[in-house]
């Protein structure tokens, strides 16, 4: 069970932020709408962890230091003006930073995507759960994160792909 309804989220959320970009496709969309799933089951916009609140925040839980990894190595970059003022136009003026994962979900997705279009991976297939589940780990998760390429992950990708 999620927080939110997982058709709207994909329909209304990250197939518009992800073309607003100019990064969608449907195995964007299937990737992105499945790394949330696995992330935050759409339900916390804070990391819970056994000792209190983590440093991930927002539906697909950022890292604060990703979030401005991303500002500082990627975006700063001139040769990507016009990505750069697509993001710009996300973002809203208030929270600060990284804040801005918590409470704008646009902005958020598209932070979320330029965290796997920064990696030389091609995207998987738009159907091929194992596969977003393992570009996920091996990506977005790494191999410091908690979450693992096991049945009840690769699930949750194949329903993402089926919403």
């Amino acid at each position: 069970m999620t927080g939110l309804c997982l058709t709207q989220f994909k329909r209304q959320i990250v197939t518009p932020a992800l073309s607003m970009i100019g990064l969608g496709g449907q195995a964007a969309v299937n990737l992105l709408t499945g790394t949330a799933l696995v992330e935050s089951g759409l339900a916390y916009i804070q990391q819970v962890t056994d000792g209190g609140p983590g440093p991930a925040l927002g539906l697909w839980q950022m890292e604060p230091f990703t979030h401005d990894d991303i500002w500082a190595t990627f975006l700063s970059d001139s040769s990507l003006h016009s990505l750069t003022r697509a993001v710009l136009s996300a973002r809203a003026n208030w929270p600060p930073g990284a804040g801005q994962v918590t409470g704008n979900a646009f902005y958020a997705c598209i932070m979320a995507r330029l965290k796997y279009y920064r990696a030389p991976d091609p995207l998987p297939a738009a159907n091929d759960a194992p596969g977003q589940a393992h570009m996920w780990k091996r990506i977005y998760n790494t191999s410091l994160g908690a979450g693992d390429v096991d049945p009840a992950h690769v699930a949750l990708f194949r329903q993402a792909i089926g919403a």
